[in-house]
């Protein structure tokens, strides 16, 4: 029995250590206490995101429209993870360098990827594969781009490797995709919470 609890104190040791080292150099974005580090795209915008234990929840009701959520900072080259959630048919979106948006969409049901679908690099790039959690469920995301090359993991699942992508996917901040830019989260769409949220910048 001792050799067996040991045997598991040493697993559950060398899984924490192996969960340290996946995460060094990762800094939050979101504090889990307000939104300091972020502004609205427009000041005149409705602001419809509240924050409810260390979750960020954007809710657009029907016949509303809410306004985006811009870091004050910008980056260039980055890893990013971040958890969202979506309930069905809702729509949003992750935008890299605020000009590269991965789509966030519950389309769960559908069951089929598309350029406009769950994990797409939005009217540029279906998934490789179908990747998406039910309405309601988190889901993990991993992004990460380097000059104009974008890699993305959803829910376990890497859906983008290394896919080239020179231009701005549309709603963006700016055309500049040659200079850093912010990270923004869609807020116009649709119902969607994030949590987690962390970048680790890379060499230019």
């Amino acid at each position: 029995m001792k050799k067996a609890l040991s045997l598991l104190a040493t697993l559950a040791l060398s899984a924490t250590f192996a969960f340290a080292a996946d995460e060094a150099g990762f800094v939050p974005l979101f504090n889990g206490k307000d939104t300091t580090g972020w502004h609205l795209r427009r000041k005149d915008g409705h602001n419809s995101w509240t924050i409810d234990g260390s979750v960020l929840k954007n809710t657009v009701n029907a016949g509303e429209h809410g306004t985006d959520l811009v870091t004050d900072k910008k980056f260039w080259n980055f890893t990013v993870r971040y958890e969202f959630q979506v309930p069905d048919n809702s729509n949003s979106g992750f935008y890299l360098r605020g000009r590269h948006e991965i789509q966030i969409l519950g389309d769960f049901k559908g069951g089929k990827t598309a350029k406009g679908g769950n994990g797409a690099i939005y009217n540029h790039t279906a998934p490789s594969e179908f990747a998406s959690k039910p309405g309601g469920e988190w889901q993990t995301a991993e992004a990460t781009i380097i000059g104009n090359k974008i890699t993305v993991t959803l829910n376990g699942k890497k859906i983008h490797d290394n896919v080239e992508c020179n231009k701005a996917t549309g709603s963006e901040i700016d055309n500049k995709v040659t200079e850093p830019g912010p990270i923004f989260l869609q807020g116009d769409h649709g119902t969607v919470s994030f949590r987690k949220m962390r970048i680790k910048e890379l060499p230019q």
